[in-house]
């Protein structure tokens, strides 16, 4: 073998090596994680995972390692909660903890961090309690709503019968917006 392959070859396996331990050391230094089946670097639990059928994989895991098992999407560290109570359990009885976004690496550039999308911790939680609350006094999740919905979609639904298939439909929608906007803010 000549000297410049077997270097180009020697070089190939170290950055191999280092790849392969570097993301063994980030999956392996998982400090207090719930058990789960040991991750491969790099495609982590890929192989253990059915693709065509998630649910099945997730409740083997979940009879092999309890109902709360942590497992690798990738490099990703995921921590599973399977079954009704433990979601219970981990939403309603411990909602503090829970309450909280994760991290999405999309919104973290951006430099202006406003609004409901990429507000997380406490303003998150206030800008949450103000968007439901004055969905609510709108009237969101009360029977008079949905018949006040069914009945506009009535009407739209008798004006676009009327129209014979004319070029009117954005007319029309422009139309049924306004008054459903009218109807929400004004009764």
């Amino acid at each position: 073998m000549e000297p410049l392959g077997a270097t180009t070859i020697f070089l190939a396996v170290c950055i191999s090596c280092l790849l392969f331990l570097s993301a063994w050391k980030k999956m392996s230094g998982s400090g207090n994680l719930p058990p789960g089946p040991v991750a491969f670097p790099i495609i982590g639990n890929a192989l253990q995972l059915y693709k065509k059928n998630l649910p099945q994989s997730m409740r083997e895991l979940s009879a092999k390692y309890g109902p709360i098992f942590t497992i690798y999407l990738g490099s990703e560290r995921v921590v599973v909660l399977y079954g009704h109570e433990v979601v219970k359990e981990a939403l309603i009885d411990q909602g503090d903890e829970f309450s909280d976004r994760g991290r999405m690496p999309v919104f973290e550039r951006l430099p202006d961090k406003r609004g409901i999308s990429m507000a997380s911790g406490v303003p998150w939680k206030e800008l949450r309690r103000f968007t439901l609350t004055t969905l609510r006094d709108f009237g969101m999740g009360k029977k008079s709503t949905e018949e006040r919905i069914l009945e506009e979609a009535h009407f739209l639904v008798e004006r676009l019968k009327n129209t014979h298939g004319e070029d009117q439909l954005y007319v029309c929608w422009k139309l049924e917006l306004r008054s459903q906007l009218k109807s929400f803010c004004f009764s």
